[in-house]
């Protein structure tokens, strides 16, 4: 990932209102801006954005050119993967069943509870609040649209909306839609790029 073993990379930038844990490794290039929060043990890649009031929590796992957007929250065990996008104010959340206090009434602990974190594999965009529920996934190249609520997890490419988020288009690496180019064949208007659908699956096409 690029990174330096306990503290900044060469030439990463935190401002100075940051929060950042001095047990987090952030790779060279990265931005943490005004008011985020990098916790401990966090693993930011190279050529990182983390944008004003962002939130990375412990042992979360950030790839290589990895933008996160202002407000964006990022609760572990998170693990985000090279060129990645996650808009404004979305949240990847870890508790599927979540209460401040337990059956007696007692505040929750950490061993009371088993956090599960949301993956975004590689290239992926997650719009402007969103919420991924905890332990999914999120394919290569998918796009989830802006205030969708995501419960399963999202095949590579695809262009998921709604509450709750459904499939409705596919999606190229350039994250347009794609177009019809024949029987299952799909193409990316913008670059020419083509894909094959088998099974509900997409896959670039190999000529």
């Amino acid at each position: 990932m690029g990174t330096v073993e306990g503290g900044s990379g060469p030439g990463a930038r935190i401002e100075p209102t940051a929060d950042v844990d001095p047990r987090a490794v952030l790779g060279a290039g990265t931005t943490v801006w005004h008011l985020a929060q990098v916790r401990e043990d966090a693993v930011v890649g190279t050529d990182c954005i983390i944008g004003r009031g962002a939130y990375v929590g412990p042992g979360v796992r950030i790839g290589d050119r990895v933008k996160l957007q202002n407000h964006a929250l990022v609760y572990e065990p998170a693990v985000v993967e090279d060129g990645v996008f996650v808009g404004p104010a979305a949240v990847l959340t870890n508790d599927l069943y979540p209460r401040a206090v337990d059956v007696d009434g007692r505040l929750k602990r950490g061993e009371d509870w088993h956090a599960r974190g949301v993956t975004l594999r590689h290239g992926c965009s997650v719009g402007a609040r969103a919420v991924l529920v905890a332990g999914v996934t999120v394919g290569r190249w998918a796009l989830v649209a802006a205030g969708a609520v995501v419960h399963r997890d999202v095949p590579d490419f695809a262009l998921v909306a709604g509450v709750p988020a459904r499939r409705i288009k596919w999606v190229g690496r350039a994250g347009e839609p794609l177009e019809p180019a024949g029987p299952a064949r799909w193409r990316c208007p913008r670059t020419g790029e083509e894909y094959l659908e088998t099974d509900g699956m997409l896959a670039p096409a190999t000529r």
